[in-house]
């Protein structure tokens, strides 16, 4: 699986370096999640807090309120990085400038899916603060499946224009086809991730063991790699995005960038074992 991520993962990358001013969509994308929050809790800090231990429900509105933002911003970033990634898969020539007027005009498909996607965490969440340890356990694979058989519905928003209910049953549909290939891809570059993100964690306990002036010093490089390996991890995961619902659609994918095997072996086939039972067969991520 972590090989053909690689493979996954370099053909992401070719996209990235024709196009490297998306890497500024993940830091904008976090600047904005940072002055939404800033937005939404500086009143209310300014004014003394929350009133009382129990939360009123004036402060679950504004808790919802910012949770269907924070929603929002993400997705409307990651709609951008979907939208440029197709625009380079299809010989075109994205920008930044591009890619954020793109998704602006799916901003109105946005928002009806934010809403869900925010209302769908804290359901589960609420859900999960209330169970047992079993409970927990059923709440997050729910979770999983949830994010998993909704993987498209960004690029079907983004790329068809259809509703978000449309959208959801398009997703699912193309999940219902293929089977892995949305899971694999987000163990493979959250794998991929945690790997790139090692040596940021060596060089704070390399900091740390030496004492002094090294920790604040080894911290600002260790946090600094950390965030860089998230916007690049970031970036790479939407372009593959594109690119999957592409080869999720027609069989292929527009340009050269990809490799066609690898991108095959990121699909398993669901198909019958004789009437007996059925089966998966393929390769993986």
């Amino acid at each position: 699986m972590f090989r053909n991520t690689i493979e996954l993962a370099k053909a992401s990358w070719r996209v990235l370096k024709a196009d490297r001013e998306l890497l500024l969509l993940p830091v904008m994308s976090t600047m904005a999640t940072v002055i939404v929050v800033a937005g939404f809790l500086a009143p209310i800090l300014a004014v003394g807090g929350f009133e009382g231990e129990e939360l009123g429900p004036v402060d679950y509105v504004l808790f919802g309120v910012m949770y269907v933002t924070l929603s929002f911003v993400t997705i409307f970033f990651n709609a951008a990085l979907v939208h440029a990634a197709d625009e380079r898969l299809t010989g075109g020539d994205p920008t930044l400038g591009s890619a954020l007027r793109g998704a602006g005009r799916r901003a109105g498909r946005i928002l009806p899916w934010a809403i869900v996607t925010a209302t769908v965490s804290m359901i589960l969440r609420a859900i999960e603060e209330r169970a047992g340890a079993l409970g927990r356990i059923v709440v997050g694979l729910a979770g999983v499946a949830w994010s998993v058989v909704t993987f498209l519905v960004v690029p079907i928003l983004v790329l068809e224009d259809i509703g978000v209910l449309d959208a959801v049953k398009r997703s699912g549909s193309l999940f219902k086809k293929t089977w892995g290939e949305n899971l694999a891809a987000r163990v493979g570059f959250g794998l991929l991730g945690f790997v790139v993100s090692l040596p940021a964690f060596a060089i704070i306990a390399l900091g740390v063991a030496a004492g002094g002036a090294a920790v604040g010093v080894a911290i600002v490089i260790g946090v600094l790699w950390i965030a860089m390996a998230v916007v690049v991890v970031t970036s790479l995961s939407g372009i593959f995005q594109a690119a999957l619902y592409h080869f999720a659609v027609s069989g292929q994918v527009p340009g050269d960038y990809f490799p066609a095997n690898a991108l095959a072996n990121s699909f398993v086939a669901r198909q019958r074992r004789g009437l007996g039972g059925g089966g998966f067969s393929g390769g993986n991520l």
